[in-house]
């Protein structure tokens, strides 16, 4: 039967991960090394940058955002301006810690917003006073604060690390190790076999989607003893946004899996997917200040709608409506993955 054929194949890959004692291994200690070593490296913030944030200015032109500003704004050093359409764009970046300081460039005087949770607010405040402390009066007429609750840089990384962990682990676990199977001849005896494609592809990434699954909720309860996450939003809501983002990562792990047996073709095709991910995708800082286009190729990265779903949820308290435009990306990538690599899927070449 045709259940009883893809329970053998997912029993199979499961012993074969479980055996191998040093990926089993690796696969749980390096997330716990790399947030741990953030963790002190990084403990109050990790960003060099102080982010000003100000409006009305097109998102797409943002080198004119200096014509706006004083001479002495012009010449910061370390200082990044982030433009936004309006207000209510900007101050909810401010809230969540995306920038640092909000000014209003529609006005004169001038305008601005400090979070007040923010340490870093009180310095972006200082930076613009006093270069501006020769001509305070005309160009600043007074402060508005916000308050809210403080995200930790840690609880803002942790979500990254683990869909990192979760990336590098679909795309290997699957599509380098059936490139691997293909070029020693696993597959091409399988084929002699009732196994269908479709049957051998279901297992992988059911048994895939399950050490996914339980790796997750080992390294979430290990890390939450040690670090303390604090978590705003519903935790079943963040399993269904972390199963959304599996199913598509392994998904496009069968791309590569459907043709190829180099195994290090196969690593430079996933070397090729998975750095451009990992660093356009949020894991580690955001890219709130980066070029039009930067952000525009970042969209099209599931783990990029992950990360913005989870965190949302995470450290927002958002819920699974709030996180709908996520989740149907995602659905729409795994459906899409899933017809090019079943199409291309070959046994033997």
């Amino acid at each position: 039967m045709k259940v009883q054929r893809m329970w053998s194949m997912f029993l199979a890959r499961n012993r074969e991960f479980f055996r191998d004692r040093a990926s089993f291994g690796w696969n749980f200690l390096f997330p716990f090394v790399l947030l741990g070593g953030f963790a002190i490296i990084f403990g109050g913030d990790a960003h060099t940058e102080v982010k000003i944030g100000v409006f009305p200015c097109d998102p797409a032109a943002v080198a004119a955002v200096e014509d706006c500003l004083p001479e002495s704004l012009k010449n910061l050093r370390y200082v990044a301006f982030v433009a936004f359409k309006d207000q209510r764009q900007g101050l909810a970046r401010l809230e969540h810690h995306g920038i640092d300081l909000l000014v209003d460039l529609g006005q004169r005087p001038l305008r601005y917003w400090v979070n007040q949770s923010s340490p870093r607010g009180y310095l972006a405040e200082q930076v613009v006073a006093g270069s501006l402390a020769r001509d305070l009066d005309r160009w600043l007429a007074r402060q508005e604060s916000i308050a809210s609750r403080e995200v930790p840089y840690i609880d803002w990384l942790f979500p990254g690390i683990l869909a990192m962990n979760m990336m590098f682990s679909a795309l290997y676990g699957v599509g380098f190790v059936v490139v691997r199977y293909r070029k020693n001849g696993v597959l091409k005896r399988l084929r002699a076999t009732p196994l269908t494609a479709f049957e051998y592809l279901s297992a992988q990434m059911l048994s895939r989607l399950f050490i996914l699954i339980f790796s997750i909720t080992v390294l979430w309860a290990g890390c939450e003893m040690i670090f303390n996450f604090q978590v705003a939003g519903n935790y079943l809501d963040l399993m269904i946004m972390f199963l959304a983002g599996c199913l598509s990562l392994l998904s496009l792990s069968l791309i590569v899996a459907s043709r190829g047996t180099s195994e290090e073709f196969a690593n430079g095709i996933l070397t090729f997917i998975t750095w451009p991910m990992m660093f356009l995708s949020e894991v580690w800082f955001s890219i709130e200040g980066a070029p039009a286009w930067v952000r525009g190729v970042a969209q099209v990265f599931p783990l990029t709608h992950l990360l913005r779903g989870v965190r949302r949820i995470m450290n927002d308290g958002a819920g699974l409506v709030d996180v709908a435009w996520e989740l149907v990306v995602l659905s729409a990538m795994t459906l899409i993955f899933l017809s090019i690599g079943a199409s291309l899927f070959s046994w033997n070449k």
